[in-house]
């Protein structure tokens, strides 16, 4: 371990679970690399995902963004591809694209956004894109037929979030460049959007546990209870 990491896990208190402004001060008190590094944050959700109806499964848009550029591939035709090319999608069309990507491996792409009528088309690559999180779905906005109001979202800082088997979510909140403001601000919004898709099946608390890291850094954990019961969105103003 580094001086640096050493140093950082310094400022930790062991096992202490961190009030929502503390928690993210302290990230912005890290020491961090020759790089911007990405924040990461991890939700432990009371759910069981193996059940149809406890499945947890968004998008929303990051006030701050994410800090990254993202590459737009857009499945579309006709007049609607035009709206995709008007809309500064990275790449537009069809066949072309899904022979690039069965034939080359071709995955120069972040996101992948599909008009209704090109689903068919995509699923060629279902078993490709699906593993990676990138097949276009209408719950997280990414098969609509307003092309250009997807691509503004995600060029603004859209994420999509699934929790995993185990019950985790796990999703990028901008970078330490931030400061600490931006990056609740972000953290803020994913946090609404997890507690509106709360299954009404869940039993206990909703968020167990709750993680704030930078990718080369120490994980902070949060009060999940302040998290789960929503308080930190009203103290807030949310």
């Amino acid at each position: 371990m580094g001086k640096r990491q050493q140093d950082n896990l310094k400022l930790l208190e062991e096992e202490k679970k961190y009030a929502f402004g503390e928690a993210f001060d302290l990230v912005e008190k890290f020491k961090a690399p020759k790089f911007d590094e990405t924040v990461n944050v991890a939700f432990r959700l009371g759910i069981d995902p193996r059940q149809a109806d406890q499945q947890v499964r968004g998008a929303t848009l990051l006030p701050n963004g994410t800090g990254k550029k993202v590459k737009i591939l857009v499945f579309a035709k006709g007049d609607k591809a035009k709206e995709a090319e008007e809309a500064g999608a990275d790449y537009v069309g069809g066949d072309e694209f899904i022979e690039k990507i069965q034939k080359e491996s071709w995955m120069d792409f972040d996101k992948v956004i599909a008009s209704p009528d090109m689903m068919a088309v995509v699923s060629k690559v279902a078993r490709v894109l699906g593993p990676r999180g990138l097949m276009p779905n209408p719950k997280t906005g990414t098969v609509t037929p307003n092309l250009a109001k997807a691509i503004e979202q995600e060029r603004k800082g859209k994420i999509e979030f699934r929790a995993e088997k185990s019950g985790i979510v796990h999703a990028v909140i901008g970078k330490k460049s931030f400061g600490a403001t931006r990056l609740k601000e972000n953290f803020l919004a994913l946090l609404e959007a997890l507690l509106k898709l709360k299954p009404s099946t869940s039993k206990g608390a909703y968020i167990r546990s709750a993680t704030v890291a930078p990718a080369m850094s120490p994980g902070v954990s949060l009060d999940a209870a302040q998290l789960s019961s929503g308080a930190v969105l009203r103290e807030e103003g949310n």
